[in-house]
This record gives C-alpha cells, sequence and structure tokens, in this order.
C-alpha cells in the first residue's frame, strides 16, 4: 500500500476544522449541564440564605463591618441549618452527575460515531480491496450495535465516583498536614512536605485512570463492547500505539496550556479598567472572556477525542515510516582527453579559421 505517514495529532485538528457541528454538540451538552447546575446552586443558595433569621443583634454585627464581629454574626446565623445545607448539596450533587453521564452519553454516541465515519471514509481510498471490504464490514458491524448507552452511562458514573475519591483523597492529605502541624505547634514546612507528595499521588492516579475511562468510550462505540471490555482495549491500544497517543496529548496539552495563558493574561485587563468603567461592564468582559476560553478548551478537547480515534482506526502500515528517498547515483568522472579539441591538437601552427 502506498499511502504517506499518517500524524494522529493533525488528523484530530483536521477533523474539528472540516467539521465544527462536533465541537457545537460538544459544547451544548456541556454548557447545558453546566448552566443547570449554575442555576440549580444559586437558586438554592439564595433560597437557603432566605430562611435564615436574622435578629437585630446579628444585623448590627454585620453592619459593623468589623471581621471578627461579622464572622460571628455569620456563624451565629448558620448554627443548626447548616447540616440541611451541606445535605441539599449533596442531593444537587447528585442529580447534577445523573444529568451529566445522561448527557454525556448521547453526546458522545453522536460525536464518536461522526468521528468514526469521517475516518473510514478517509482511509478506505488508500486500502486495498480486501482490506477495503473488511473495514466495510466493521463499519457495518459498529453501526448495527444497540446498546451503546449502558456501557458509556457506566463509564461515565466510574469517572463521577473516581471524582469523588480523589476529592477524598485530597482531604485526606489537608488532614494528614493538619495532624504533623497542629495549632500549639505550627510546623509549615512539615505540612508541605506532607501534603504536596500525596496531593500529586492522587492527582496522578486520578489523571490517569480518568483517561483510561475517557478513551474506553470509543471502544463502546468502536466495536460495541461492554464497559470491561472497552477498559481492557483501551490499555492495549496504549500499549502498542503509546508513542502515537502521547504525541496527541503532549501537543493538544500544549495548545492548552497556550490557551489557558493567554485567557488568564487577558481577563486580567478588564481589572484594569474597573476605575475607569462601571464595574458590571469589567465584570461582563471578564465573563465573555472566560466563556471564550471554555469554547477553545472544548475544540481542544475534541481534537484531542479525534486524535484517538483516528490512533484506533489506523493500520500497522500507516504507522511506519516511508524509506527515505534514495539519492541518484553520482555521474561517473570523465578522465579521457578529446583529441578534436583545438587547445589540445598535436598539430603544430594550426589556425582556426572564422
Amino acid at each position: 500500500m502506498s499511502m504517506s505517514r499518517i500524524s494522529p495529532t493533525m488528523e484530530g485538528f483536521r477533523v474539528v476544522f472540516r467539521q465544527p457541528l462536533l465541537t457545537l454538540a460538544e459544547i451544548t451538552w456541556r454548557w447545558g449541564v453546566g448552566a443547570t447546575a449554575t442555576a440549580l446552586f444559586f437558586f438554592g443558595l439564595f433560597e437557603y440564605l432566605s430562611s435564615l433569621p436574622v435578629s437585630r443583634g446579628e444585623m448590627l454585627f454585620l453592619r459593623s463591618r468589623q471581621p471578627y464581629l461579622v464572622g460571628q454574626a455569620i456563624l451565629h446565623i448558620l448554627r443548626g441549618s447548616l447540616s440541611r445545607a451541606v445535605l441539599s448539596l449533596l442531593v444537587a450533587t447528585l442529580l447534577i452527575t445523573l444529568v451529566w453521564s445522561v448527557a454525556g452519553s448521547l453526546g458522545r454516541i453522536a460525536t464518536l460515531r461522526a468521528m468514526l465515519e469521517y475516518f473510514r471514509g478517509r482511509f478506505v481510498q488508500g486500502l486495498s480491496a480486501q482490506s477495503e471490504s473488511f473495514e466495510g464490514t466493521r463499519a457495518g458491524q459498529a453501526t448495527e450495535h444497540g446498546n451503546l448507552f449502558s456501557p458509556l452511562m457506566f463509564l461515565h458514573l466510574l469517572r463521577a465516583v473516581l471524582t469523588l475519591a480523589a476529592v477524598l483523597g485530597l482531604v485526606g492529605a489537608i488532614v494528614l498536614a493538619s495532624l504533623v502541624s497542629p495549632d500549639a505547634h505550627p510546623r509549615p514546612a512539615l505540612a508541605f512536605v506532607a501534603f504536596v507528595p500525596i496531593a500529586g499521588l492522587v492527582w496522578l492516579f486520578w489523571s490517569a485512570l480518568n483517561w483510561v475511562l475517557f478513551l474506553a468510550a470509543v471502544f463502546v462505540v468502536r466495536d460495541g463492547d461492554d464497559w470491561l471490555a472497552a477498559i481492557a482495549a483501551a490499555m492495549a491500544l496504549f500499549r502498542r500505539r503509546t508513542g502515537a497517543i502521547f504525541a496527541v496529548s503532549s501537543w493538544v496539552g500544549v495548545a492548552h496550556l497556550v490557551a489557558f495563558v493567554a485567557a488568564t493574561t487577558v481577563v486580567s485587563i478588564p481589572l484594569g479598567f474597573i476605575p475607569l468603567v462601571p464595574w458590571r461592564l469589567a465584570v461582563l468582559a471578564m465573563i465573555f472572556i472566560t466563556l471564550v476560553y471554555f469554547a477553545v478548551a472544548d475544540w481542544l478537547y475534541m481534537a484531542r477525542l479525534a486524535g484517538y480515534v483516528c490512533i484506533t482506526e489506523m493500520t500497522d502500515e500507516m504507522f511506519t515510516p516511508l524509506p527515505p528517498p534514495v539519492a541518484p547515483a553520482p555521474r561517473p568522472l570523465e578522465t579521457s582527453i578529446d583529441r578534436e579539441e583545438l587547445i589540445l591538437s598535436d598539430l603544430p601552427n594550426l589556425v582556426v579559421e572564422t
């Protein structure tokens, strides 16, 4: 097969450039869940605050603007009702997690099917007839898989449980740091040494396992695997294509870092104009810049996902680099003497006629 070497990273960016509806679909379900969570949070917060009784003495402390008095007033107001607020927050978090899992599963089915169709249509042009018939059969089998929602739902719930475990691990690291550095004998250096390694290990395990679950969704839609077989297929792909996967992750990660630095730099500009412009306008500008960054982050997220899908659809021959071009053989040097050259003629007093 005469096909040039394919870069999964470039293919991933090419997909999101040529098919912007994929990013739009990802933004739609992500931002829909985020808007629902934000609205639910602020609604619950305002309802909770409106249900708190405030006495005249507490209001006097709040109006004093003294940090200690204000803090004591807030603690007295929240006393006895904070447990109900925490319970309500836990219930709301569970509901939002369920909504996120359902929306994420449906969105992942739509986006992955579109990516698989794109890459199969692109790679089939360079395949032989036998490979073409094989890909067509596999594509037909992939489209016949009906029960894709349940494995994807389970994978999303596993990611939520994993995130909860990571949060508990960070809380445990904070508790351990507070134990080695009590208030009676504070030792901030020892607390830092105790917290950072544990927090780093928690983040490392969370990111690795979360990435495996994220990649497993590709095999659920591609091959119709259940959640356990999809995880095994993701690990097998990582062992076989470690370099390509690291290349996609690294390049997209660098692009995300550049976008984050640029966004944090630009979002700080409206802060300098607060003395000159109304503060509401500055806040709206900061919100707009933040939303633009979130859109770019989702776009890069889809480029990374498309790069992984490209790796799964590439054959072994596509990963083989092309042989270097063969340089033409140098022409041999002529060592013989042309006797017909006039300057080398052995005839004396030869005159060139003009």
